[in-house]
């Protein structure tokens, strides 16, 4: 399951735009017109980028209470967490893979 989270991670955040989008979400949650003009895109192009990062679990949205029309994104931060482990993990196994070679090497060095 988690393999499958930063599988879809990845493959969302192929896209260039779209790691425009989660930097700028990043920064606090927005609207998909100020997300358009800061990534130079246009409005429909956002919108299919921001269904894709809804599907995919990496945003949400939420509508503006005075207008419905009006929906607010912001960056869910479970699927980052869920990369982050990834990430620990395989850090973990280089540390772990590059300590042992210091100590094979030290070891030989002794010889």
């Amino acid at each position: 399951m988690v393999n499958d989270q930063v599988d879809r991670f990845f493959e969302v955040l192929a896209d260039p735009t779209r790691r425009q989008v989660v930097r700028l979400l990043g920064e606090g949650p927005q609207r998909a017109g100020k997300l358009a003009t800061a990534t130079g895109v246009s409005s429909p192009a956002m919108s299919r980028h921001l269904r894709i990062l809804l599907s995919a679990g990496l945003v949400t949205d939420e509508r503006v209470a005075e207008d419905a029309r009006v929906r607010v994104f912001r960056l869910r931060p479970e699927p980052v967490v869920a990369v982050q482990a990834w990430l620990d993990q395989v850090q973990a196994h280089w540390q772990e893979n590059l300590g042992s070679f210091k100590k094979h090497v030290e070891d030989k060095g002794t010889l």
